[in-house]
């Protein structure tokens, strides 16, 4: 909800848009109403977004750019600088290599990987979380963790595998519904010829191996084909660049994957666990 408060603490990426969008807009003579009229938002929310009252939702910056931009690609840009002010400070040295990225390994144990969440998943995990954040917040989180996707269809197109814990699935997030919905979507993933989905069954420990006791791991290769390590204990972050230790941990990550269930048999028991016959 737009406020005072807002226009106080905006950031410079807010500010600098709000003046831009002001000017075009007056460039082309259009009054509040009738730009709000042409990208699908009311008058109010155009005063909101000039006065820095609210920042504008992604979907607000893509319609700018269509009706503001000249083929420019400003508010396009812009769309960039806001996402990265969005994310969590300990996320936001990360979230640019991601979606650099040539090659994505990722091992989820607790829930699903954020590159995989649908939106009411992810809005009823970052809602449901500790300490408590106000709904703006969540919102402002949640548009940026979807945003992040755009990274599937990017071309060059990243080749991006995921190691799911089978309690990942069975965990409910939010209700019974959403996570019927999240299981469906991720089998939707699975068919991506980019994308490989792995599940780390109940009983990987059964015969006293289990590699993944040492949570969360993203692997990364990066265009410049370097391989690096971020990890993500308790809202703490660390990026990891170091030969040997990378080494080590792509080590892991492959004694993970050699105990999960293949990329043919992990969409079955997805599908299965959402109640479809397979």
């Amino acid at each position: 909800m737009a406020s005072a408060q807002n226009r106080e603490t905006a950031s410079p990426t807010v500010r600098l848009v709000a003046h831009v969008a002001k000017m075009a807009r007056i460039r082309k003579k259009l009054t509040q109403e009738q730009l709000g009229k042409m990208i699908g938002y009311s008058a109010a929310a155009i005063s909101a977004m000039e006065s820095c009252a609210q920042p504008p939702s992604d979907d607000m910056l893509m319609k700018l750019e269509e009706v503001l931009g000249d083929g420019m690609g400003i508010f396009e840009q812009a769309r960039l600088y806001m996402r990265m002010e969005a994310y969590p400070p300990q996320f936001k040295g990360y979230a640019p290599l991601e979606q650099a990225s040539l090659g994505l390994q990722l091992y989820a144990p607790q829930v699903v990987h954020g590159l995989f969440q649908t939106e009411r998943y992810a809005r009823a995990l970052i809602g449901g979380g500790y300490p408590p954040l106000p709904e703006a917040r969540v919102n402002q989180l949640v548009e940026a963790r979807m945003a992040r996707k755009t990274l599937f269809d990017r071309d060059p197109v990243p080749l991006i595998e995921v190691i799911l814990e089978e309690t990942v699935l069975t965990r409910t997030i939010g209700s019974e519904d959403i996570m019927r919905e999240q299981r469906r979507y991720l089998v939707d993933c699975a068919q991506r010829r980019n994308v490989t989905l792995h599940v780390l069954p109940l009983e990987a420990g059964k015969f006293g191996e289990y590699a993944g006791d040492q949570g969360s791991l993203n692997v990364l290769e990066t265009p410049e084909h370097e391989r690096l390590v971020y990890l993500e204990p308790q809202d703490e972050s660390l990026l990891i660049t170091d030969p040997p230790k990378v080494s080590m941990y792509g080590h892991l990550y492959a004694k993970i994957r050699s105990q999960t269930l293949g990329p043919r048999e992990s969409p079955d028991l997805i599908m299965r666990l959402a109640g479809v016959e397979v």
